[in-house]
């Protein structure tokens, strides 16, 4: 089973912001929504391009490229040029209020 990283403390990353860490070779952007912690895979799955730096608009991020659209929450691909979704990831605060994420795919 894959541990849980460390991303921010909760305080540190505010609703409207992001933060990018690394997990096991794979890049995992965390956002605040709202209070709300969401992680996505740092890749837009039309041409590889990284989400984080795009526009967040409410629960979607726009790819700076090309400028597909995700929704944060699911992953989904709302619009073209992509069509399949980006992978997403378990967040959790544990008791000493990290912001904590995991990649599970390989458990």
């Amino acid at each position: 089973m894959s541990d849980w990283t460390d991303v921010a403390k909760k305080d540190e990353l505010l609703p409207g912001e992001y933060r990018v860490i690394d997990v096991e070779d794979v890049d995992i952007v965390v956002f605040n929504i709202e209070g709300e912690f969401y992680a996505l895979e740092d890749v837009c799955t039309h041409d590889g391009a990284e989400l984080s730096g795009g526009e967040v608009e409410d629960d979607c991020v726009v790819c700076p490229r090309h400028g597909a659209k995700f929704c944060i929450k699911t992953g989904e691909a709302l619009t073209p040029p992509a069509y399949e979704a980006t992978e997403t990831f378990p967040v959790r605060v544990n008791d000493e209020g990290w912001i904590q994420v995991r990649d599970p795919r390989w458990d």
